[in-house]
């Protein structure tokens, strides 16, 4: 009775962490975060311009039973959290074509990045991680995955040693929620504080980005906590 009492309760535990989690872009990384979050146990909608299209619905059956796509603002409307798996540019704005996002948590993996014959640049005064918070103000945005390419999501071991997360964000029960998240995925989450750090954060993915678009030298980096 006990052993059966062990597992219930084990159970109850792997349920309560499951949550409906709409993947807003069904590119790169939104298919690499839905794929590998779906197979945690939650439940995968991705938000789709249009949902018909036959690699949104491979990406669908990919990602396993009970996911679905609709479109993006229907997505979020049953969601608890939301990522937002968007061009960077555009980040702000698809953020208020979505709706009413009050009480949900937002993870903003995007970079704004300017594109100019020079490189890559930082493409806004302040940071996507301020300017989607000031664009859903009663949600709980937290920069997240924003420095780490889609097929370190999907295998982190390749990179030959632990992968740390740098997450920020105001509110700090959001940022511990979306920590376990980061941890169910073979990840390190480290907090840099308030969501004005983003652009801290997204400096970062600029300079990693820049020189696979110049003649400099291409490389790569992960962060890794000091123990």
């Amino acid at each position: 009775m006990r052993f059966i009492a062990v597992l219930l309760s084990l159970l109850f535990v792997a349920q309560s962490a499951a949550e409906t989690i709409a993947v807003i872009g069904t590119g790169r990384v939104g298919s690499a975060l839905g794929t590998e979050l779906a197979a945690e146990g939650h439940t995968i909608v991705y938000g789709s311009r249009d949902p018909t299209t036959e690699a949104v619905r491979d990406l669908v059956a990919r990602t396993g039973d009970g996911t679905t796509a609709r479109l993006q603002s229907k997505a979020v409307a049953g969601a608890d959290i939301v990522i937002l798996a968007v061009p960077g540019m555009l980040a702000g704005d698809i953020t208020k074509n979505l709706g009413d996002l009050s009480g949900k948590i937002v993870i903003d993996p995007t970079n704004p990045l300017n594109f100019t014959a020079e490189g890559v640049s930082h493409g806004v005064p302040t940071s996507n991680g301020e300017i989607i918070q000031a664009a859903a103000p009663d949600a709980f945005v937290v920069k997240a995955f924003n420095v780490l390419s889609w097929e370190y999501m999907i295998d982190p071991a390749r990179s030959g040693g632990p992968i740390s997360i740098p997450l920020a964000g105001n509110d700090e029960t959001a940022k511990a929620r979306v920590a376990e998240i980061v941890a169910s995925l073979d990840l390190h989450p480290i907090d840099l504080g308030p969501i004005d750090h983003s652009r801290w954060i997204e400096g970062m993915a600029i300079l990693l980005i820049h020189n696979n678009f110049t003649p400099l030298p291409a490389f790569n980096f992960h962060l890794r906590e000091v123990q």
